[in-house]
C-alpha cells in the first residue's frame, strides 16, 4: 500500500467515512448551520492556502508534485512553507478534514483527521522520506532535524 493511493483520494475517503458515521448518529449537527458553515469555511481556507503554498513551492523549484513518485524529486525544497512543515500539502488536507468535521458538528468525526494522519505517516510519508533520504542523503537528514513532519 506504500505510495499507491493518491493522498487527495485518501483524504476524501476519510471524509466520506466521517460523513457516513455522522449521518447515522443521533445528535449530530445540533449546532446552528451558520456557525458551523462560517467556521468550517475559515478553517478550510487555511488548509487550502497551506496546501497550495506547498504546491507552488514545488513548482517554483521545478520538482515533481506527484506523491506517488517521490524518487522523481529533482530538488529538496526547504523554503517558503517548507521552513515550517515538511508536508504542507498533507497538512492542508488534514486541516480540510478538520473543517469538514466542524461542518458535520459531530466531535467523533475528528477521528477522520487522526485516521488520515496515521495512514499518511505509515503509507505515504514514511516511504517518501526513505526515497528522499536516498536521493539527498545528509542534506535531507539535516532538514528533518530542523523541520517537523507536520507542525
Amino acid at each position: 500500500m506504500n505510495n499507491r493511493i493518491p493522498p487527495p483520494l485518501v483524504a476524501t475517503l476519510f471524509g466520506v467515512l466521517a460523513w457516513l458515521a455522522a449521518e447515522h448518529v443521533s445528535g449530530a449537527r445540533e449546532f446552528a448551520l451558520g456557525w458551523r458553515l462560517g467556521l468550517a469555511l475559515v478553517v478550510l481556507l487555511v488548509g487550502v492556502a497551506i496546501a497550495l503554498a506547498g504546491v507552488l513551492s514545488f513548482r517554483h523549484a521545478r520538482t515533481t508534485v506527484n506523491p506517488l513518485k517521490p524518487h522523481a524529486a529533482s530538488a529538496l525544497v526547504r523554503s517558503g512553507v517548507y521552513r515550517y512543515t515538511r508536508n504542507p500539502m498533507y497538512l492542508g488536507f488534514a486541516i480540510a478534514l478538520t473543517a469538514w468535521s466542524i461542518f458535520l458538528a459531530w466531535p467523533p468525526a475528528l477521528l477522520s483527521v487522526l485516521g488520515f494522519v496515521i495512514y499518511m505517516n505509515r503509507f505515504q510519508i514514511g516511504p517518501e522520506e526513505r526515497a528522499l533520504a536516498g536521493l539527498f542523503g545528509a542534506q535531507f537528514t539535516h532538514y528533518c532535524g530542523q523541520v517537523r513532519r507536520w507542525l
